[in-house]
C-alpha cells in the first residue's frame, strides 16, 4: 500500500466515524429540548428528515459536478461545513422560542446536510479513484468507522448532555471536526478529469443499475426503519430498560462492523460472489424483519432472545447485501461504455449517496405511520417482505443475466467457427 493510499484511508475513514457520530448525537436529548422550544412532535419529526431529503437532492447535484468543484475542495469543504453548523445547532437554545427557533434548526440542518453529502460523494469517489481494485474490501473497512460513530454517538452526547448541558456536545465533536479540517488539506489527494455528457439518468436506466437502487433503497429503509420503532416495541413487549435497549441496538451494529471488512474481501477477492452476496443478503434480510416481532401469521411467540438473535443475523446480512452494491454499480456502469474516470465516479458516488438518504427518509416515515396503524409485528413483516421481494427479483434478473451471457458466447463460438471453414471444399 502506498503512502498516498494510507493517507486516503486515514482521511475518510475520520470522515465516516465524525460524521456518522455528528450525525446520531442528537437522538437521545434533542426531541425533549425542541419540545420545550415549542416545537411539536411532527415538526421534531421534519427537522430529522429534512437532513435526508437535502442529502438526496445535494448527493446528485455534487456527484454530476465532482469534476468542475473539485474532488478535494468538496471534501474539504464539505467537512468544514458540517463541523461549523454542529456547533452552530449547540447554540441553537440561545434563540426565541417557536417559530424563529424552528426555523433556525431547518436551516442549520440543511445547510449541515449539504456538507455531509459533498463529503461522503467526494469520499466514496476519492477512495475508489485510489484503490480500483479493492473497492468492496476499503469500502467494507471503513464500515467498522461507519459503524463505531452510530453506535457511540448516542451514549456519548448523553454524557456530555448530562454532565454539561445542551450546548456542549455539539461544540465539543463540531470543533473536533474542524479541527481535522487541515488533516484533509494535507492527506486528500488532487485528482482532476473532464467532464463526461452522461448523466445521472443515462445511468440509472441501466436495468441492473435500477435494481441496485431498489436493493439499496430497501436496505437503507429497513435499517432507519428501526429508529422510531424499535425501542418502543421492547420496552412495551418486555420492559425493559433503556440502557438495556442501547445494547440490542449494538447487536447489529457490532455484527456489521466484524463481517463488512471480510465480507468486502471476498468480493474483491472473487467478483463473482458479488451478486450471490447480494441476492442471499436481501432474502436473509427480509426473512429477519419478518421474525423480529414475529409476524403473527406464524404463531410464534414473542422472545427478547429470538429479537436478539434476529438482530445479530440482520448486522451480517445488511453488510452482505450493502458492501459489493458499489463495486456492481460501477462494474456495470463501466460495461455501458461510462468512461473510466473521475467523473463517473462522481456520478456513481452521487446516486449511491441519494439513493441511501431517500431510504433513510421512507424507512422512520413509514416505520412509524405502519407501527401506529398495525403495530409492530406486522410492520416489520411488510417491511422484510418489501426485502424479500426485491431478493427475488435480483435473482431472477442474475439467472437471466447468465442465461443470455451463455447464449452470447456459443453465438459467439459459433461464428468463429464459420468464420474458420474453408470458403472452398478441400481436393482430393
Amino acid at each position: 500500500m502506498s503512502r498516498e493510499q494510507i493517507l486516503v484511508l486515514i482521511a475518510t475513514a475520520s470522515v465516516n466515524f465524525s460524521s456518522m457520530i455528528c450525525y446520531s448525537i442528537l437522538g437521545p436529548f434533542f426531541p425533549g429540548e425542541a419540545e420545550q422550544k415549542g416545537a411539536s412532535d411532527t415538526i421534531i419529526g421534519m427537522i430529522f428528515g429534512c437532513y435526508a431529503l437535502v442529502n438526496v437532492l445535494f448527493s446528485l447535484i455534487l456527484g454530476k459536478y465532482i469534476v468542475q468543484v473539485g474532488a478535494k475542495f468538496m471534501f474539504v469543504g464539505g467537512m468544514f461545513l458540517s463541523g461549523g453548523c454542529t456547533i452552530l445547532f449547540g447554540l441553537l437554545d440561545r434563540a426565541p422560542d417557536g417559530p424563529i427557533y424552528i426555523a433556525m434548526c431547518f436551516v442549520v440542518r440543511t445547510v449541515d446536510a449539504v456538507g455531509f453529502s459533498g463529503a461522503m460523494t467526494s469520499s466514496f469517489a476519492v477512495l475508489t479513484k485510489s484503490f480500483p481494485q479493492n473497492v468492496a474490501t476499503v469500502m467494507g473497512t471503513l464500515e467498522i468507522f461507519t459503524g463505531l460513530g452510530l453506535v457511540l454517538g448516542p451514549p456519548l452526547g448523553g454524557i456530555l448532555y448530562e454532565k454539561f448541558g445542551y450546548e456542549i456536545p455539539f461544540i465539543v465533536l463540531g470543533c473536533v471536526v474542524l479541527l481535522m479540517v487541515p488533516l484533509y488539506m494535507y492527506t486528500v489527494p488532487t485528482y482532476d478529469d473532464l467532464p463526461i455528457r452522461e448523466s445521472f439518468w443515462d445511468l440509472f436506466r441501466i436495468p441492473k443499475i435500477s435494481l441496485m437502487c431498489l436493493v439499496m433503497l430497501s436496505l437503507s429503509s429497513a435499517l432507519t426503519f428501526l429508529d422510531p420503532t424499535m425501542s418502543l416495541f421492547l420496552i412495551e413487549k418486555f420492559h425493559l430498560s433503556t440502557s438495556f435497549v442501547g445494547l440490542i441496538f449494538f447487536a447489529i451494529a457490532l455484527p456489521y462492523s466484524i463481517s463488512a471488512p471480510l465480507l468486502g474481501y471476498l468480493a474483491d477477492k472473487f467478483p463473482a460472489t458479488r451478486k450471490w452476496m447480494i441476492i442471499f443478503g436481501s432474502l436473509l434480510t427480509g426473512i429477519c424483519y419478518v421474525f423480529l416481532g414475529p409476524a403473527p401469521f406464524f404463531h410464534i411467540k414473542s422472545s427478547i432472545w429470538l429479537f436478539s438473535i434476529m438482530m445479530v443475523v440482520l448486522g451480517i446480512s445488511t453488510s452482505m447485501t450493502g458492501i459489493p452494491v458499489f463495486p456492481e454499480i460501477l462494474e456495470s456502469a463501466y460495461k455501458n461504455n461510462f468512461e473510466e474516470g473521475l467523473s463517473t465516479l462522481g456520478l456513481v458516488s452521487g446516486l449511491f449517496g441519494a439513493v441511501w438518504s431517500l431510504g433513510t427518509f421512507i424507512g422512520p416515515t413509514l416505520g412509524g405511520y405502519l407501527n401506529e396503524k398495525l403495530h409492530f409485528e406486522y410492520a416489520a413483516a411488510i417491511q422484510g417482505g418489501i426485502a424479500l421481494v426485491i431478493g427475488a427479483a435480483m435473482g431472477i434478473f442474475y439467472i437471466a443475466e447468465n442465461y443470455q451471457e451463455k447464449r452470447s458466447s456459443v453465438r459467439n463460438t459459433n461464428s468463429a467457427d464459420e468464420e474458420q471453414e474453408p470458403l472452398l471444399p478441400n481436393r482430393v
